[in-house]
């Protein structure tokens, strides 16, 4: 995790402006305003208003040219959420003595690592302005303080945010904390919550329990996802890639986990985690999605059946040998009609390649095609260098004359 502040020559707040674009955008999300006083009761709000209300405040130090504090907290990926990085971001604000300033929070998704913004101003209520000596180095001492010392800080939102999913067995639930890197043991009538190689926290079963009777299924966000992952399968590889871990010596050992470049797609794209179930280094048997933008768990063939999933939509070309050009094969059975009866079926025309059909097989090579039998019985004599001037004269102007077949 790191800690950015990100400086500006300006006089004003343009990080105001430029968080707010992100949340017109769709690519930021404003998580917590605080220490606006009567500003956060009024509906409709401008960014210029923060602005204003900073400005103000500012202004109570003459000496203080620059008064903006921007600052960023990235995560790796996405190991932390942004609830988690909400509260970090409200921890390193109050070790770095803004705690009682007026801010804003900001969380960004429009990049691979989750980070989220802070925004206030460098001078207190007091008109002082809030000390800045070495606040790089002190800005990571305080975040580094705040992950040593309450990893539980993470651990309870993380709880919370995955009993606010909709799930329908217990299976499901432990698959969302365990995809960000917890494990859970039962042990008696509750969960042992472990990461970092200790026990953070305990969650009653009975908590789970509730939230598995009051499931719902969600028929139409079923057909939504089967409809992009349709339309994705056209452009991304669906095909089973086996996960490894690096070993000393530049070796590899792999692991019974799977994904696909079609599952990292659509989990960085949409928010659709895909988790397949191996064991022992076999294939598959099932797999589950975890559709984090709804926050909804289906089994995986409630949306579609493994081996559709995991089957390229498009043959791949392959490289044809000899030079022939290469041949995507067709579906079996791709151009018979479902609806047809089989007497239909043995009456159909015979298709381009069917033998005795009378038709040329387009897949031969040209100078094949050229060679075989033209449909009609009739018969294909081509003669080399033939000079149809010398058989039948130079062509001539017409002389106005009634066109006759004398040649």
């Amino acid at each position: 995790m790191i800690v950015k502040i990100l400086y500006n020559k300006s006089v004003s707040f343009p990080g105001i402006s430029y968080n707010t674009n992100k949340m017109e955008k769709d690519k930021g999300e404003l998580l917590k305003v605080s220490g606006f006083g009567a500003l956060q009761g009024l509906d409709n709000l401008r960014p210029s208003d923060y602005v204003n209300y900073l400005e103000a405040l500012s202004a109570r130090s003459k000496r203080t040219r620059r008064p903006q504090l921007h600052a960023m907290i990235s995560c790796k990926g996405r190991s932390h959420t942004k609830e988690q990085l909400t509260a970090i971001g409200e921890q390193w604000l109050k070790g770095m003595g803004y705690g009682e300033q007026p801010y804003l929070l900001v969380y960004h998704k429009d990049t691979d690592n989750n980070h989220i913004h802070m925004v206030t101003t460098r001078v207190g209520k007091d008109g002082k302005k809030i000390s800045d000596s070495f606040e790089k180095l002190k800005a990571y001492q305080v975040l580094n303080q705040i992950i040593k010392a309450d990893e539980h800080l993470a651990t309870h939102p993380d709880l919370e945010n995955a009993l606010s999913y909709n799930f329908s067995t217990r299976a499901q639930f432990m698959m969302i904390l365990e995809a960000q890197g917890y494990t859970l043991t039962p042990e008696g009538a509750s969960y042992r919550i472990i990461k970092y190689g200790r026990e953070l926290a305990r969650l009653p079963m009975e908590k789970v329990d509730e939230r598995i009777a009051a499931h719902q299924k969600n028929k139409e966000r079923i057909i939504q996802l089967r409809a992009i992952i349709e339309r994705y399968r056209q452009l991304h590889d669906p095909s089973l890639q086996p996960l490894t871990r690096p070993l000393p010596g530049g070796r590899e050992q792999a692991l019974s986990a799977y994904t696909s470049p079609l599952a990292e797609m659509l989990r960085k794209k949409i928010g659709l985690e895909v988790i397949f179930h191996a064991k022992d280094g076999k294939q598959p048997y099932g797999y589950t999605f975890i559709d984090h933008a709804k926050k909804q768990v289906f089994k995986g063939n409630e949306v579609m059946e493994l081996k559709e999933f995991i089957t390229p939509a498009i043959p791949v070309q392959q490289q044809a040998q000899g030079g022939q050009a290469a041949i995507i094969p067709a579906p079996e059975n791709a151009d018979q009609n479902p609806d047809q009866s089989p007497a239909e079926k043995n009456q159909a025309a015979p298709s381009l390649t069917q033998k005795g059909s009378g038709a040329p097989d387009y897949r031969q090579e040209p100078h094949e095609l050229l060679q075989s039998p033209v449909p009609g019985g009739f018969q294909l004599d081509l003669a080399e260098d033939i000079d149809d001037e010398a058989i039948n004269g130079r062509n001539r102007r017409r002389k106005r004359k009634a066109r006759t077949n004398t040649r």
